[in-house]
């Protein structure tokens, strides 16, 4: 964040709270947000497994991508890829 609020000349606060009133949200949680669509969007469209979806999205583990995936989702990636197979 302080790389680019320098690169667009702002301090890091401003920067920060200007992306707050735009997203609604914080720059971290966008981005783990957006992270989480993709990973659904792989599962969706290509016949990866979740440890490569995983690492695809820059998530650390599989464990963590279903965790995370669970709580937005309400299923687990390999629920989730299972079901959109079977409903094809």
């Amino acid at each position: 964040m302080a790389q680019l609020a320098r690169q667009v000349g702002l301090n890091e606060c401003t920067l920060k709270r200007g992306f707050r009133q735009v997203f609604g949200t914080t720059a971290f949680a966008y981005l783990y947000d957006y992270r989480l669509e993709q990973a659904r969007q792989l599962l969706q469209e290509r016949c990866l497994n979740v440890s490569e979806v995983a690492q695809a999205v820059g998530f650390g583990s599989c464990s963590h991508l279903s965790k995370a995936f669970r709580q937005k989702y309400g299923v687990s990636p390999k629920q989730y890829q299972t079901q959109r197979k079977n409903s094809v």
